[in-house]
């Protein structure tokens, strides 16, 4: 998908462009623009002379893009990668704080020539010339191939409204980029040239839609250490850990096949054993089961590196043995070793469940649909298979406190009914500890899927750790998603499809709730 934006700049630079004429305009026009906040009359003008001002900024920025187009009175030239692109100064430095001071400031030789050569990426080269363009005119067409170079070059030189609406673009065509296979280097270069809103946007849908992100062409061009920081976060959603594991092998194939033709042979091992080992110390092999531990002992990467794996696999079966002093002894001496026992957000069925809900803008106002699941209540094997039974209400039309009497020692009391206008998911743990134990700790994970472009995706993802007891069995949570735009007003419900309703008429209304022991 392209947008072609167009910002009347010039209008910016130049003052005074709009043409100014005198018009037979009555008092009551003139007082009527007065009120909506037109211009003061001019000094010494009487208030009743008819004048209006007439905004011919359009004319303006023709003369100025025709300057551009045909070449016309460029006093300096810029060439990139070989090519010439005829420029004026002024609109130069008009447009870009580093052209204006590379041209306007005696310390830089560019300021006395008159033919400037720029180094830039061949990607940025490509599309210069649109970028130079949008200078006289205002206009550029963006999609999600180019966006990233003309923010680029955005940056380099600082044209703030372009970086803005590079910014927005990127904002809302976060699943287009990932599906087309550029999120990954949108992430990359939005966190290290500052714009962290859209960083977080891309990280969290990256981190929500993990699978679905693996498996596009930009997968492979993680790099090492940002990848590892994503890997840090226990909010990463993916099936279970082993899953987790073979994308995870995917990605270092990729890596091995890319420096083959980078380094030296002697380099090339050494290379890649470093990146499995600082990429793999960040699977937790803990969370695996023993049988997938026992099942990774076949994996080629696991033979060629059999002396880490083996390692990191025995801290899996202390684990699940319940070697609770070689636990504490990788937790003390490991940096980030307690992130080893943590669970992330698990889809399996040991430890989540999906609901869905049908037929969704025809359900009437504070609809309530109840689901039963049970999880696993130890992550560790040796704890036994126990499992927890959990009763989920979902109140997604809103919450009717009917009115009832409260009986205290005074009398009764009335309490009047009370509408609560938010998305409601209302936990019950029906098997909380037995009196003498402790507290139960969970991690529980809301996740709800939306659909744009025919693309079903993770959209909202809400996190609680909590502590269930038998004075302590339910938990409400408020606000999961933005009520309104759930459920539009009648008036704009036919107009208006909610983000976060799927299926083929994008009736449905679906959830995963994910709940896991949280040691």
């Amino acid at each position: 998908m392209s947008l072609f934006f167009s910002i009347p700049l010039i209008k910016d630079i130049i003052s005074g462009s709009a043409v100014r004429r005198m018009t037979g305009a009555s008092d009551m026009e003139n007082k009527e623009g007065k009120a909506s906040g037109s211009r003061p009359s001019p000094i010494g003008e009487p208030e009743n002379s008819g004048s209006i001002e007439v905004d011919n900024s359009s004319t303006v920025l023709l003369k100025i893009a025709t300057l551009y187009a045909e070449r016309l009175m460029n006093d300096i030239c810029l060439v990139v990668n070989g090519v010439e692109y005829p420029a004026h100064r002024l609109i130069l430095c008009a447009s870009s704080d580093v052209f204006q001071v590379m041209l306007m400031s005696p310390q830089w030789t560019e300021s006395q020539e008159s033919r400037v050569t720029l180094q830039e990426t061949p990607q940025c080269a490509t599309i210069f010339s649109e970028f130079l363009r949008y200078f006289y005119t205002g206009q550029i067409r963006i999609n999600y191939g180019t966006v990233l170079p003309i923010l680029s070059l955005a940056d380099k030189y600082n044209v703030r409204d372009l970086i803005s609406l590079c910014i927005n673009y990127m904002q809302s065509h976060i699943l287009a980029a990932a599906t087309h296979g550029t999120l990954v280097s949108w992430l990359q270069y939005t966190t290290n040239c500052g714009h962290h809103a859209v960083a977080q946007s891309c990280q969290n849908f990256i981190k929500w839609n993990f699978e679905l992100v693996s498996k596009t062409a930009d997968f492979g061009n993680f790099e090492p250490d940002v990848l590892v920081s994503l890997l840090h976060q226990s909010s990463l959603v993916i099936r279970d850990e082993m899953t987790l594991y073979e994308c995870l092998e995917s990605w270092l194939n990729h890596q091995a096949n890319r420096l083959k033709t980078e380094l030296l042979p002697s380099d090339l091992e050494i290379t890649v054993e470093q990146i499995v080992v600082a990429v793999m110390s960040c699977v937790r092999f803990p969370m695996m089961s023993p049988r997938q531990l026992a099942k990774l002992l076949l994996s080629p990467l696991t033979k060629k590196y059999k002396e880490f794996f083996v390692e990191r696999m025995a801290i899996g079966m202390s684990f699940h043995s319940g070697q609770q002093e070689r636990v504490d002894e990788v937790i003390r001496t490991e940096e980030d070793g307690g992130l080893l026992f943590e669970p992330r957000l698990y889809t399996i069925d040991t430890c989540s469940s999906l609901l869905t809900i049908e037929n969704f803008r025809s359900l009437p106002s504070y609809h309530t649909r109840t689901l039963v699941f049970s999880s696993h209540s130890y992550l560790a094997e040796c704890a036994g298979d126990r499992t927890c039974e959990w009763v989920v209400d979902i109140y997604p039309k809103g919450v009717w406190f009917k009115k009832f009497c409260l009986i205290v020692w005074q009398g009764n009391v009335e309490v009047p009914e009370y509408v609560m206008r938010s998305v409601r998911l209302s936990l019950t743990c029906r098997e909380p500890p037995p009196n003498g134990e402790s507290d139960m700790r969970v991690k529980i994970g809301v996740l709800f899927y939306g659909l744009q472009d025919s693309v079903e995706h993770i959209a909202r993802v809400t996190e609680v750790i909590h502590r269930f007891s038998k004075d302590d069995r339910v938990l409400n949570l408020d606000h999961l998603l933005p009520f309104e735009e759930l459920n539009p007003q009648q008036a704009t419900a036919g107009n208006v499809i909610s983000p976060f309703l799927v299926g083929p008429n994008k009736d449905m209304l679906k959830l995963h709730i994910v709940i896991s022991p949280a040691n």
